[in-house]
Formats: structure tokens, sequence, C-alpha cells
């Protein structure tokens, strides 16, 4: 065996162990030594060399492999990929806002050597995450090492007083457990069992039910395990309807990809459903989670263009209907793996979020909070007619939070509203509506899309709000309004009947008003034809303000003509009479 060889295989093993800087050291010995046997050691050279964020030299490594003459190169098209890689490596760099975000480590003891992943939240601060530690029992020849689920505590960016996670009945010989999930109601768990078997790793999905002083013996959970292939890697939607985990089971678009499964109320699962070519490809997809507050889909990918091994992405959708999956770019995702992305229910994606990453110096994957700056938020949407549809103008809109605070706008010419708000949450708004024209209403407050792509402000559009009119004129009606003693000012009841009256002629442009104008008994025939005159031409102008021609529109004045209710009974005043004398008629009439 020469020397060249036995660099070549510990360059392997340290790589496949991700001992990027024991792997780059013993490929660098193998290319010294010799060029042609070993050409595609200097593609893994450059693999290694990128994962130490070495990117000038792993790219001229590539160019060197991919020029090198009359040499078989067995990872071409691997190389050619690792060039996109670099430039998209370097435009993360570029196009980074610095300071908006950054991805800080959760602290752990011993996390560097033992490895912290997959946290997953149970309640509040409580959160299951998965971590390796030694079995004492194990025999000699086989190895010590698995992976066991346990509690922790999240406080103040350190997981603390981890627990391990009891099941009754089950072995830990030869059996790692991790990646788990707790369904909606919290009364069942979901979590990977794996072990090695001949020159692979066989995963399976096993499920527990809640039960006095911790969990029944788990049990494997029917329909997504098929004999000969891998499961794994389970996550619980927060509404309780859906099951996602990652299996190279048949039917699917390449290794490992995303399915889903409706959970029952009993803890099991329907037929899984492959998510589809929209996110799965011919390489490995896995570490699924749903954050249904947005509708948003975040996996691992190695398949797709990134920033190196496994990158996390996030599409919109549901189903098997989802958008173009977008990269989660610098500083999420590194040269390294991502992978286990969680965020709490009823937060933005980006509010205290965290993954799983290779990126440390440390052998395994550890567990990286996301730290945002404080971002602004910006609401919007479109407040309509309930009857006619249409975009209300003018309309007045507070906002108020569960503090009390309040933002108040109006709507345009479209009915458009925004807000611009400085807030770490949108959850508990009130929305009240007012309009001249229509009754006051408080409807539902609920986002329908969530637009976090921007890193300093969130775009938040609410569901369309529409609000009734006060009064709804037909044509052929005849309308009262009325007035104070001795004035011809609208009153505030009035200008609604007018708004409806408004409405209606712009809905029908061939009505046309006439106008008449009457006061009560008192004062002298003179004074009351002008005041009846007055009161009917203000009618008049308030719709002409408005917009409505001047020639559709026709007054009279009465004065104190033709009373609608007497004004003197049994030789008594009757100020109700009289009110309702201080009047003018509206006839609305088609042509």
């Amino acid at each position: 065996v020469s020397r060249t060889s036995i660099y070549f295989k510990q360059a392997e093993s340290y790589r496949l162990a991700h001992d990027w800087k024991k792997a780059s050291a013993a490929y660098k010995e193998c290319i010294n030594k010799s060029t042609v046997k070993y050409t595609d050691a200097l593609y893994w050279y450059a693999v290694c060399q990128r994962s130490l964020n070495e990117y000038a030299a792993a790219e001229e490594s590539l160019i060197l492999y991919i020029s090198a003459a009359g040499l078989q190169k067995n990872y071409k098209k691997e190389a050619e990929k690792e060039f996109q890689t670099l430039k998209f490596i370097q435009q993360q760099f570029a196009n980074r806002d610095s300071g908006l975000i950054d991805a800080q480590k959760i602290q752990v003891e011993g996390s560097s050597e033992k490895g912290v992943f997959a946290p997953v939240q149970v309640n509040d601060n409580l959160f299951l995450l998965s971590s390796t530690t030694k079995d004492s029992a194990m025999a000699d020849t086989a190895n010590p090492y698995h992976s066991h689920l346990y509690y922790a505590t999240l406080n103040n960016g350190s997981f603390e007083d981890m627990e391990p996670v009891i099941f009754p009945g089950i072995d830990t010989m030869n059996n790692n457990k991790g990646a788990a999930a707790i369904s909606s109601d919290g009364n069942y768990l979901y979590f990977s069992r794996w072990k090695n078997e001949k020159d692979h790793i066989a995963s399976s999905i096993y499920y527990s039910r809640k039960q006095a002083g911790g969990w029944s013996e788990p049990t494997i959970l029917p329909l997504v395990n098929i004999n000969g292939y891998s499961s794994k890697q389970p996550y619980c939607s927060t509404d309780g309807k859906y099951l996602f985990f990652s299996s190279d089971r048949p039917g699917g678009s390449g290794r490992f990809d995303i399915w889903y499964a409706t959970i029952n109320k009993d803890g099991s699962i329907n037929e899984p459903i492959n998510a589809g070519n929209m996110i799965n490809t011919d390489g490995d997809e896995q570490s699924p989670f749903y954050h249904t507050h947005t509708s948003t889909l975040v996996f691992s990918s190695n398949s797709r263009i990134g920033m190196g091994g496994y990158d996390l992405f996030m599409s919109k959708g549901i189903d098997t209907t989802w958008q173009l999956p977008e990269n989660m770019g610098f500083p999420i995702n590194s040269s390294r793996d991502e992978s286990y992305f969680f965020a709490p229910a009823n937060a933005s994606l980006f509010n205290n979020s965290l993954f799983s990453s290779d990126r440390g110096s440390g052998c395994c994957l550890e567990t990286y909070r996301i730290v945002s700056a404080a971002k602004n938020r910006r609401i919007a949407g479109i407040v309509r007619d309930c009857n006619s549809k249409e975009p209300v103008a003018h309309a007045e809109i507070q906002l108020k939070d569960a503090s009390g605070k309040k933002w108040i706008t109006t709507t345009d010419t479209t009915g458009r509203y925004v807000f611009e708000l400085m807030s770490d949450t949108y959850q508990d708004m009130i929305l009240t509506i007012t309009s001249t024209a229509y009754k006051q209403t408080t409807p539902v407050f609920k986002i329908k899309n969530l637009d976090e792509s921007d890193l300093r402000t969130d775009k938040l559009t609410n569901i369309d709000l529409c609000i009734e009119m006060n009064l709804v004129i037909k044509a052929e009606d005849v309308v009262v309004v009325y007035f104070d003693f001795d004035k011809s000012g609208l009153k505030p009841a009035t200008l609604s009947k007018l708004d409806s009256i408004y409405n209606l002629m712009v809905q029908l442009p061939d009505a046309i008003i006439q106008i008449s104008g009457y006061t009560d008994g008192r004062g002298s025939e003179k004074y009351n034809q002008v005041l009846s005159d007055k009161r009917a031409r203000s009618c008049a102008d308030y719709l002409i303000q408005k917009g409505i021609n001047g020639d559709r529109i026709s007054f009279v004045s009465f004065g104190a003509c033709c009373p609608a209710e007497m004004e003197i009974i049994n030789g008594r005043d009757n100020p109700d009479g009289r009110s309702r004398n201080r009047r003018a008629l509206i006839n609305i009439k088609k042509k």
C-alpha cells in the first residue's frame, strides 16, 4: 500500500466526519505526491477549502481540477456546481445588510464535543433537542456514542437543565434517537430512531402517547415507514393538521424528499403525500419545518445552489402548491451544513428563530439563534362597501394594540390604508372603521399575507374589510332630512342620508333629484320663504361638492306651506310637530 493511498483514505475518513481541517491537509498530501492517480483529491481539496472559508484558494483548486488535461475526472459536474456555490457566496457577502440580522450560537456545556441540535418547543422556554453522549454499557468493539433526546430550558441564550427523555421498554444499544416533534395538543411525541446497517444508516419514525408520569412505550408509526427505506425528522404543524418528514421511500424526486401526511385524533397518520417537484430535487431535502402562521415551509437541501453543503430554504404554500424555494441566505446559511430550523408559532419567521449548523470549531451540529435588529412593520389593507364591493375612500381607520396604544389613518381614493408600526408584535390588534355614510365597524383583524423579504420592514397585508351603509336609498324613494330651529346647516344625521343619495346617483347616472325646502309656522312668510330656500340649497350644495352635476338637481322653496304635522293641538304648542316640519324632501327619480 502506497503512502499516498493511505493519505487519501485518511482524507476521505476526515471528510466524511466533517473534520475539514484534517481532511484538507490529507488531500493536499495526495495532490503533492500524485496528480494522476488521485486527481479527484484536487476536487475534494477545493470542497475542504470552501468549507474552511478559503474561497479564493478553493476557486484556484477548482480551476486546476477542471483544466487538468488527459486525466480522469469523476467530479467534473460537481466541480462546476462548486463554482456556482462560490459565486453565490460572493453575492451573499456583497448584499449583506450589516447589523440587521446575525446568527449567535446557543451556549451549552460541551456542545462542541457532543453536539446539540434539532430544537423544538414544548411550551414556553422548554425545548426538546438532540445530543450525542457516550453509553458506558456498550461493548468495547461497538461505537459507544449515540444520540438521545433531552428536555432543556432556553434561558438568556443558553440551554440549561438538560434532562433525558425516558421511554419505557426501548433499548439504547446500537440505536440513536433524535429529531423529535410534539403534536399541537401535546399528547403525542414523534421522533427518529436510527442505526448503522452495513453500508448505510436505517432510520424510522416512532411515536409515543403522553401518560401519567411521562411517555408510553414508543411504537413504529404505520404508513410512514417502509421496509428497506428510511423515514426521519418528523415535524408537526402547530394547527395540528400535518406531520412533515423526510424519506427516501419510493415515489419521490430524488434521494431524500419532503413528505407530509394528515394527523388523526389518535396520533396516527393517513397516507403520506410527496410535497412535489417544486420542493424536492434529485438530491436530498431534509429536516422540514412548517410555520403555520406565515404558511412557510423551511427545509434543508444539498442540491440547490447555495453556500455549500446543506442550506436552509423557504417556500410559501401548503399541500403540493408551493412557491419557488428561496435560499435563506447569509448569515443563516454558511459554507457548512445548516438544518433543523424552528420559529415560534405566532411570531414572524425570523423572530427568535433557531437552527442547527456545524459552522463552529466543534465536531457536530450545534444550535444557533437568529438575532435581528428591530424591524418596522407595515400593515396595509383595503376597505370596501359590503354591498357594492367598491373601495371606500376617506374612512378613518383606528388600530389599537393590547396595551391600548393607538394609530389612526384614513383610506385613500382606492380604499387602501397603511400603518407604519415600530412594534415587536402584531397580535391582539383591534381595528375600528368610521365613515360618515357607514355604520361604525370593528371587523376581525387577520393577516392574510406576510412578506419578510425586506430585512428592514415586515410587510403585512390584512384581509379585505367591508362596512355597511347607514341607509340604503333606492330610486323612487322620498328622503326626508330635518333641520334645527331657524337653521339651514346640515346635521350629522343628515350627512349619512345625503351620502347614500350620492352613492345611488353614482350608480344610476340617469337619476335626477328634486329638493323641496320647508319651515315650521313661526316667522313671517317672507322670512320662511328665504329659510326654506337655504335649506333646499344646502342639500344641493353638499351633493354638488361631492361631484354630482348641478344639472341633475332642482329645488323649490315652500316656506311654511304644507305642514307634515299639526303644530297646535287643543290650543297647545306641539314642539315635536314643529321639528318634523323643519325639513327638506328629496325626491329621487329616473329620467
